[in-house]
């Protein structure tokens, strides 16, 4: 298998050739999902309400986030790894972004981060770049500042506020970022930001005129639980899957049938 680099997906780009990325935090996952062909894995802060149990991604930590990475990155021998930058580790300059994305690869074993924000984070952008480090970029609804923005809402309606979008997926392109994520945007809108763009467009919730789509990968494969946004298509029901194991586990245990002499040493 041939590995996943940036300019793979450049490549991806040029010949309209889609790709696929998906969430992970874990090393069984992302072995599964290597396994599978998903080009990019992204160990994405939504960890934090995934699998730490937090209420939102605010709180999720700089070395939490390496920790995850690191269980990603060992297991992934194809897909490209990319790891998300927390709330707080670079949004005070370019200067903090650099030294927390440094740490952050040298500690994670990703080949890859993402941040949050168009023209706001675009100094982040270049001086992470420059520094030989790839960066994702991510506009439209971003989840880190899901207080400013009044809840999930779609991102760009209203010629203003595409325009705006607009400009924001320009600042990053022109920032040095390899490929720009497209939340909660209106089809219409993401089709024309990834025509005009040159570096690949990767939607979620954004329609199907991207270059690529993400789905954070228990809501693709039906683990969580709640009610799923519009955007997610569940292909499996793991969920009951793993209830319906541990429930049938916990009954043989109970009443003595497992471990049988199948399961035992004599």
């Amino acid at each position: 298998m041939k590995k996943v680099r940036t300019e793979t997906l450049a490549e991806y780009k040029r010949q309209g050739q889609k790709f696929s990325c998906l969430t992970s935090y874990d090393f069984i996952s992302a072995e599964i999902f290597d396994q599978a062909g998903i080009d990019v894995i992204l160990v994405g802060d939504s960890a934090a309400d995934n699998v730490l149990g937090y209420e939102s991604t605010i709180p999720v930590t700089l070395s939490e986030m390496a920790s995850l990475a690191r269980a990603v990155s060992a297991a992934a021998q194809r897909a490209l790894v990319v790891v998300d930058m927390p709330f707080g580790s670079y949004e005070i300059s370019a200067e903090q972004a650099l030294k927390n994305a440094i740490e952050l690869v040298k500690t994670s074993g990703a080949e890859a981060v993402k941040l949050e924000g168009g023209i706001r984070s675009a100094e982040q952008i270049s001086k992470i770049s420059a520094a030989g480090i790839p960066v994702m970029g991510h506009i439209g609804f971003t989840p880190q500042s899901v207080n400013s923005l009044g809840g999930y809402r779609v991102q760009g309606r209203g010629d203003s506020a595409a325009q705006a979008l607009i400009e924001d997926a320009k600042a990053v392109e022109a920032a040095g970022a390899f490929a720009v994520v497209l939340e909660m945007v209106p089809a219409s809108l993401a089709t024309q930001v990834s025509i005009e763009l040159s570096i690949p467009t990767i939607g979620i919730g954004a329609g199907s005129g991207t270059d690529a789509q993400i789905l954070v990968w228990s809501d693709m494969a039906g683990y969580s639980s709640g009610k799923t946004r519009k955007f997610v298509k569940r292909y499996a029901d793991l969920r009951s899957e793993l209830l319906n194991a541990a429930k049938n586990y916990d009954a043989e245990v109970k009443t003595g049938k497992f471990p049988d002499t199948e399961h035992s040493f004599e």
